[in-house]
């Protein structure tokens, strides 16, 4: 078997990167399943777990493989097992808090062009978590790019479309319902060949239902719309699949939460007008809450700038600062196991 990797989003960038390890196989992470991974390479498919030193040397969630990555593996004696040794540098990623009270970061979607933030036009229409979303999206390093989907249930679309603008400065937006059969094509002008599409989003908006149009058949299962108008959450896993045109998409399962990690200068970008304002501001760090000679707060009270987005801009800025200082708690944490389980090895030794 000789599978061409160049269908699965194989660039010369990862090719050169590759070289340096000339004694392992180059892969791609197709799916992630908790620890186990399937992977594709040139010889085929593969089930694959990482190696105890690559383990151990490990310092965070975010250094594990996660799908969409290109890493380098060692095939191993029993046919359709694989151990991965490395994760080549990743050119972009999308990084959230892992769900629940653990303060560590999942990789959601590895080395991807564009981000496809699906947000459907009925119930689930929510600014906030828009901007959430986006403040995200742009520290991964990918492009957003934004989904209206299930227009067919919405009676105010261009108020809706508006309110998205006002939120989403500068991204570009798609509007897809189901009586326009064609209307999933629009989405192919980011998914050409050699690109990576991710999308992200809650349950039940309709991504698998978009990526089965995108591939040409039902490929991933879909749920059916309840008595709220929304969907059926149906995507178990996050899987990597190759199109017909030489691009790839990514399915994601539906968020219910997407807490922030480390994303300052997502959140710069995604409130540009913010930041734009507070360069007026009367202090250099001013903090936007009750300061004399604020221009954000002048804002709000002018009616410039709504007093939601303005609470947004708080929230998320405080969540990230949290997120920043997990980090480096976790970091120091594993550094100091690290250095424990090195100790105690120096002292069997002798």
């Amino acid at each position: 078997m000789n599978i061409d990797m160049t269908r699965y989003g194989l660039t010369a960038r990862f090719k050169a990167l590759a070289l340096e390890y000339k004694d392992l196989m180059l892969a791609r992470v197709i799916s992630q399943e908790k620890s186990l991974y399937r992977i594709i390479t040139e010889k085929g498919e593969f089930c694959a777990d990482v190696s105890g030193k690559f383990r151990y040397e490990a310092d965070l969630a975010s250094d594990f493989p996660a799908v969409g990555d290109f890493v380098m593996v060692e095939i191993g004696e029993y046919e359709g097992n694989a151990v991965i040794q490395k994760v080549l540098d990743r050119k972009s990623c999308f990084v959230r808090k892992a769900a629940g009270e653990s303060r560590q970061e999942q990789v959601v979607a590895a080395n991807i062009d564009t981000l496809f933030l699906c947000m459907a036009l009925n119930n689930d229409f929510n600014l906030r978590r828009l901007e959430r979303y986006l403040s995200i999206a742009w520290d991964s390093s990918a492009i957003p790019v934004i989904i209206l989907t299930k227009g067919d249930l919405c009676g105010d679309i261009a108020e809706k479309i508006t309110q998205t603008e006002n939120a989403a400065l500068g991204v570009d937006i798609i509007v897809t319902n189901i009586f326009e059969s064609d209307s999933h094509k629009k989405l192919l002008h980011y998914v050409t060949e050699g690109k990576t599409a991710a999308f992200i989003g809650s349950s039940g908006v309709g991504k698998s239902t978009l990526i089965n149009k995108l591939i040409g058949e039902e490929y991933l299962e879909t749920g059916e719309i309840g008595d709220d108008g929304r969907g059926r959450h149906t995507t178990t896993r996050r899987e990597l699949i190759p199109l017909a045109n030489g691009g790839c998409v990514i399915d994601t399962p539906g968020m219910r939460e997407l807490g922030m990690w480390d994303n300052a200068d997502g959140i710069d970008k995604t409130f540009a007008d913010i930041e734009e304002i507070s360069s007026y501001c009367r202090f250099r760090d001013c903090t936007h809450t009750n300061e004399k000679g604020c221009a954000v707060l002048e804002a709000v009270e002018n009616g410039t700038l709504s007093r939601e987005r303005l609470q947004s801009y708080r929230k998320l800025n405080c969540e990230t600062e949290y997120a920043a200082d997990s980090k480096s708690y976790l970091l120091n944490k594993e550094k100091k196991f690290k250095e424990i389980a090195k100790y105690n090895k120096s002292n069997r030794k002798r």
